[in-house]
């Protein structure tokens, strides 16, 4: 067994119902509970379990949970201290399958003990090599055949006799993540009732005086018409506010659900372990300034006793559902009921947001002020969303992710169902302009978030108000099938403001066919031009303006309508409000339609129509195009099936660990492969690469040069030594070398130039003409493997024209990631020259990314430049950075 597995830290996960347990390896001191584990059963289960009675089985069972062997493993689930559950595999030391037993404390079946141990142990299993498991039930053992059928993972059966043999193949496919996700996501939205729907609420640290935050949080408690129980927990008073008042959590006449408290840092700890004592199932947290122990306090009460948590350092959290009224914020007002749900870790976003979704009157139906974020985050907010049967639209404002590869998953099947929007911050971050260099590792923050936005298919903002711009046209107009935007206008100058906007945004603006502008020019006044924009001049009137855009929306050239409007006194003179043209019933319209309102104060609002529709007016026509855009944007994503990652042949996985593992072992500390180690590990997963040799002295560059010249003779040859990165800017490469003389002139240059530095040299033959491009991978710690695509050679770092994706990559990453960068063209045929391989490129890149995904370890690999020529794809010069990493499941159901 590896250090790794053996090493794994202890986890909390919530079982079906919502609790928490702590899932970890067994240890000796475990004994005694894993004997009265077993001997606490029914007969009846001791027998399903042993196959038989014995009185020694409790024992023998804890004996072997707690002195193991090789090829042994356990997990047990544990709840405030008592062992539940235990799950175990045995592969006797040697294989790659192994036998399976679970044990479930009585009393505790059918809350997911078994299923969530099970998930643990394969995880740790796969991680160990091993692929298969086995297990022998007895037929009539309902429960656990059933517990296998239901995990999402290929099972094969067969009798033997009275038994049942149960044979688990342990591959991680979409059907098992979407099963695990799926038990994750029920026992999520249950963890998350006490804390969103609470029966009982208690307000710690309400003062008696006017000015306390936890006063602000019981007088929005209680004049939001909270419709269950409150109360207010301060030894001073018997009531506040009107609210019941008692010294403590524990004389509260019920048990609370949900406790808020509004507590200075240092009492955080203990008020936290009073409400666990008490029997609270979450905690709101206002406080700010908790430092490093009160936080690792903090949290470790929560986990202890099951508790979610939601804060530190928080504005707090609302529903906004009638029969409920929860406000437990201190924000200035109280949030208008509606169909928004709203997550952000700043108070101060979170208070714009719902004022803005409160002026629009879409509304908030959920609203959780994430704060310092020790446990719920943006994930479980997602998913209570996705099930609460009131929320048709999220803005999210995340500083920081947890685990943003199951965000990702989350997000992606969300926003299939509702849009999800956020803002993108901290763009300007100086330390980011690395991102102009072409070592992968120079990946920003906001390149990688931009990546997992886009997979995700959220729609990402630079601003609040952008956000809330975006929300107002996806909450009230239907989505775009194109970019195609035709543009209405009763003044030439907003016109022309309107179509800068829209090519700004990436939204064109099609020429009117000819029957169009005849349809048009039949209604509008005289002296109208029917280009885009469409100058309807200013002696259009009420009813000319509303059966242009009802044309215009019966076109099938178009997509959407933007009508840009300035009040004139012919308008005014003539009782004409062409606004109202806009906002008349003339059936359902199939296209989305944005106004501008030059002189209008406010940068967005809802317009409300005749048939209760509403639609979307700003001040600005840079927002509207904006706006139109994100729609277009989500429309296309909508309409794009979901990618696949392909199967790929040739792929040698177990070698490639094996290479890793060898480099760790000699370089306990990692760093940069050799180039030989390199080539090795590249050859692993069939990645393409120039033909090349290895020299140390004159004589042997001679000798390999002779060997690799081409037809024209040509060689390259390329210093090395452990920590050289960027041969070019060291003079360290010396290009079309022609003869043995110019060879051993090279070998003699860089012998001098880098005397006690270079190791030897790399000989290539010098390689076609072709497109240089770059392909690189950077491991994040945070969100993973990140793929880096764009031009290559010495003018990467000037021009930094790259595309990311996140690993691992579908069919569709790949076809974004070649055709992001602004080279593309070069890669499809520019000017007469035809296209590379496209199929070896995709082939390349599918193939960096499986390296990266199988291999934790790889936290870099740059290759520059990757030739593309329309005869094939090859890596001329690759680098590879190892560490020590440990192997992490992102996709392991556990809480953060």
């Amino acid at each position: 067994m590896t250090d790794d597995v053996l090493n794994r830290p202890t986890v909390h996960a919530l079982l079906a119902d919502g609790t928490t347990v702590c899932i970890r390896p067994v240890v000796a001191g475990d004994h005694d509970q894993l004997q009265g584990l077993y001997e606490e059963m029914s007969p009846e289960n001791l027998r399903l379990r042993f196959f038989g009675l014995s009185r020694r089985s409790a024992e023998l069972a804890a004996d072997r949970a707690c002195w193991p062997h090789s090829g042994y493993r356990a997990l047990l689930a544990e709840a405030k201290g008592q062992v539940i559950g235990l799950a175990e595999y045995d592969n006797g030391g040697t294989g790659t399958a192994a036998d399976i037993s679970i044990a479930v404390a009585d009393g505790l079946h059918h809350r997911g003990v078994g299923t969530l141990l099970v998930e643990h142990l394969v995880s740790a299993a796969r991680a160990e090599g091993i692929t298969t498991f086995t297990a022998d039930a007895l037929s009539e053992n309902h429960e656990i055949l059933r517990l296998f059928a239901d995990l999402g993972l290929r099972t094969a059966r067969r009798f033997e006799g009275p038994e049942m043999r149960c044979t688990i193949e342990l591959v991680e496919d979409e059907h098992y993540l979407s099963a695990t996700e799926a038990r994750g996501r029920a026992a999520d939205v249950a963890s998350l009732v006490p804390l969103l729907r609470p029966d009982a609420v208690a307000v710690v640290g309400a003062g008696r005086t006017a000015g306390s935050v936890g006063r602000a949080i019981l007088h929005h408690l209680k004049a939001g018409g909270f419709a269950r129980r409150l109360f207010a927990v301060n030894p001073a008073a018997t009531s506040i506010l009107g609210v019941p008042s008692y010294p403590s959590v524990s004389a509260l006449p019920r048990t609370p659900d949900l406790v808020v408290v509004a507590v200075p840092a240092a009492a955080v700890p203990a008020t936290a372990e009073e409400c666990g004592k008490a029997g609270a199932r979450a905690l709101l947290v206002v406080t700010a300034g908790l430092d490093a122990a009160q936080a690792e306090a903090l949290t470790t009460t929560c986990r202890t006793y099951g508790m979610r948590l939601v804060g530190p350092n928080c504005l707090g959290v609302s529903n906004t559902d009638p029969e409920l009224n929860l406000d437990a914020t201190f924000a200035a007002d109280h949030p208008r009921p509606g169909t928004a749900g709203i997550a952000v870790q700043s108070g101060g976003v979170g208070i714009a947001l719902l004022d803005g979704l409160s002026r629009l009157g879409i509304g908030v139906s959920t609203f959780a002020s994430l704060g310092d974020k020790f446990d719920v985050s943006g994930n479980d907010m997602l998913q209570w969303w996705e099930s609460d049967g009131t929320t048709d639209l999220t803005l999210l404002h995340l500083e920081s992710f947890g685990n943003p590869r199951a965000f990702s998953r989350t997000a992606r099947r969300v926003t299939r169902r509702m849009p999800v929007l956020t803002v993108d911050t901290g763009r300007t971050d100086a330390g980011r302009r690395a991102a102009a260099s072409h070592t992968a590792a120079a990946a920003t923050r906001t390149m990688t978030r931009g990546a997992l936005f886009t997979q995700a298919g959220i729609t990402a903002t630079r601003s609040v108000g952008e956000l809330l711009e975006a929300a107002a046209l996806l909450h009230s107009q239907p989505l775009p099938t194109g970019s195609r935007v035709l543009i209405v206008t009763n003044a030439g100058g907003a016109g022309v403001l309107a179509a800068d906007a829209c090519a700004e945004a990436g939204l064109s603006l099609p020429t009117p066919t000819p029957e169009l502008v005849d349809d048009l020019l039949a209604v509008l006044p005289e002296g109208a031009a029917v280009g885009n924009p469409v100058d309807a001049t200013a002696a259009v009137s009420e009813a000319q303006l509303k059966d242009c855009v009802d044309r215009v929306m019966r076109h099938a050239g178009v997509d959407a309508v933007l009508v840009a409007l300035v009040p004139t006194a012919v308008a005014e003179a003539t009782g004409d409000d062409l606004v109202r043209a806009l906002t008349q019933a003339t059936g359902h319209r199939p296209k989305p339609v944005a106004v501008v309102r030059l002189e209008q104060a406010l940068s967005v609002k809802l317009l409300p129509t005749t048939d209760l529709r509403t639609v979307p007016a700003y001040a600005e026509p840079q927002a509207a195009a904006r706006a139109l855009a994100h729609a277009a944007h989500r429309a296309a994503w909508l309409a794009r099936p979901a990618g696949t990652v392909p199967d790929l042949d040739g792929v040698e996985t177990a070698r490639a660990h094996t290479v890793v593992e060898t480099y760790l072992d000699a370089h306990p500390d990692g760093g940069w492969l050799g180039p030989r180690e390199c080539a090795e590990l590249l050859g692993c997963y069939g990645i393409p690469q120039q033909a090349w040799a290895w020299a140390e002295t004159e004589d042997q560059a001679v000798l390999a040069a002779d060997r690799l010249r081409g037809a024209d003779g040509r060689v390259v040859m390329k210093a090395h030594w452990p920590g050289l990165l960027h041969k070019s800017e060291q003079h360290a490469v010396h290009l079309d070398l022609r003869g043995d003389a110019q060879v051993r002139a090279a070998f003699r240059d860089l012998e001098t130039r880098f005397a006690g530095l270079l190791t030897g040299v790399v000989v290539q033959p010098l390689a076609e003409r072709g497109t240089e491009l770059f392909a690189g991978v950077v491991q994040d710690q945070v969100f993973g493997p990140l793929v880096v695509f764009g031009l290559g050679g010495t003018a990467t770092e000037l021009l930094a024209d790259h595309a990311a994706r996140l690993a691992p990559l579908t069919d569709h990453d790949v076809h974004d990631l070649i055709t992001g960068p602004r080279c593309a063209p070069l890669l499809f045929g520019a000017h007469g020259s035809p296209p590379v391989d496209l199929e070896g490129l995709e082939q390349l890149l599918l193939r960096l990314s499986r390296m990266a995904s199988d291999l934790p370890q790889l936290a870099e690999a740059d290759f520059n430049p990757v030739l593309a020529a329309p005869g094939g794809v090859s890596v001329l010069d690759a680098r590879v950075r190892l560490l020590p990493n440990r192997p992490q499941d992102p996709y392991l159901r556990r809480l953060r």
